[in-house]
């Protein structure tokens, strides 16, 4: 069988890897490696003197160079794609129906150079990303994304607090401000409330760009949690989704709450994914695990992304909060606690309201699978789809991947200083 038709066969079934697969194996790890060295290495030598000194510049070149670490991981991650797993992205964007984008938007979104390349999507700077989960890749391709939407460096994520040790790769994490949690609400609510307030505050005062993005279903759609999804429609009296398990809107609403007395522009950027080779009712990671995709070489050949968009202040119903505090300390101590801080302290109703909400988008997404399902599209009009090829926009990226250009030009004013 064609090497283009492997990611039609589930993992278990393919055929015995190839010499070429293991050499790209060997390639893709010392690649991937070495740049997630250099990076955590500049942060190591580099950042945290500078986070250790007590002035507001050094806190000010400290940030400036996090948000550079961070660039350069997530243009790792397209480099590496683009050596290694090449694919594309082919988007789409909602025009009629919930999250629609006006004609006007529209207009604006897609920037091509002049040789018909796209080169950046105009989205918003300041929104939270929620998507569908299949796949452990859900996350880098969903990083990709942002390199082209120009958030790249200003990417948050919720992890489990057991990977925050990890070497290198959990080091790094932490560097990022991203947010750990133990997998117990009782303790999680405050502090992903508390840390969201936190970076919502800064990306406002110092107008940065933040993609927070969060994965409502919790984990991905597998044998095992696809019977959990069903029991608990049932339970509940209402319908269980067919491709997708159903969002828990517990967190989602937490953060949106947190961040939009803070944000006052946030918007909340929907995105369906699909991937070709998985069959109706199949799981993906039968056929496509990081291991997979990167080690051996089967990536999708394309990637179905259909984007929606919501105005979080006036088209999503996360409750009163015209009470909210915008500065208040939601870590428990002091004024602005949590008994005190109506982000942190949902009425059911307005529980109720935003679970309504957050269903109900969900069914549309899986009526949007069905679709691309069926025709291989999530739009009838192929030609409104954009194409974006997974690579670097630029050849000097490839430096900034290794995130090369800040410890070179120190190195350059340290041998000037001589």
């Amino acid at each position: 069988m064609a090497t283009t038709n492997l990611h039609e066969l589930q993992i278990s079934q393919r055929p015995r890897k190839t010499w070429t697969q293991t050499l790209n194996a060997i390639l893709y790890c010392i690649l991937f490696n070495v740049g997630c060295l250099m990076v955590n290495g500049f942060q190591f030598t580099v950042l945290l003197p500078l986070k250790l000194l007590p002035f507001s510049q050094a806190q000010w070149l400290y940030d400036k160079g996090i948000r550079y670490s961070k660039g350069a991981f997530g243009t790792l991650l397209v480099l590496v794609t683009q050596l290694f797993a090449p694919t594309k992205m082919l988007i789409s964007f909602e025009k009629e129906g919930l999250g629609s984008f006006t004609p006007e938007e529209l207009e604006g979104i897609v920037v091509r150079d002049s040789s018909g390349r796209v080169v950046q999507l105009n989205l918003p700077q300041k929104a939270v990303l929620v998507a569908n989960h299949q796949i452990y890749a859900d996350w880098w391709y969903a990083w990709c994304l942002t390199y082209f939407w120009g958030t790249h460096r200003d990417v948050y994520i919720v992890l489990k607090k057991s990977l925050k040790w990890l070497p290198i790769v959990g080091w790094g994490m932490q560097f990022y401000n991203f947010i750990f949690l133990s997998r117990s609400w009782a303790s999680d609510r405050i502090h992903l409330a508390n840390s969201l307030s936190w970076l919502g505050q800064r990306a406002e005062r110092q107008d940065t760009p933040l993609t927070f993005i969060l994965y409502p279903e919790g984990t991905l759609v597998s044998k095992d949690t696809r019977p959990l999804s069903k029991k608990y429609a049932d339970k509940m009296g209402i319908s269980d989704n067919r491709h997708m398990l159903l969002p828990r809107s517990t967190g989602l609403h937490y953060s949106l709450r947190a961040l939009a007395p803070r944000i006052p522009s946030l918007q909340l950027v929907d995105i369906t994914v699909s991937y070709p080779g998985i069959p109706p009712f199949g799981y993906g990671q039968s056929y496509y695990t990081l291991r997979s995709i990167f080690m051996d070489r089967v990536p999708p050949p394309e990637i179905h992304i259909h984007i929606r968009k919501f105005d979080v202040a006036t088209q999503v119903p996360i409750g009163d909060l015209s009470v909210s505090n915008p500065t208040a300390n939601l870590s428990g101590k002091g004024k602005g606690s949590p008994k005190e801080a109506v982000e942190a302290d949902i009425p059911q109703p307005e529980k109720d309201r935003f679970d309504e909400w957050l269903r109900k988008l969900w069914t549309t997404k899986d009526t949007d699978m069905d679709r691309v399902l069926e025709t291989g599209s999530f739009v009838a009009d192929h030609s409104s789809r954009i194409e974006i090829p997974i690579e670097i926009r630029r050849k000097w990226d490839v430096l900034d991947a290794f995130a090369f250009f800040v410890p070179a030009l120190i190195g350059w004013m340290f041998s000037k200083a001589r």
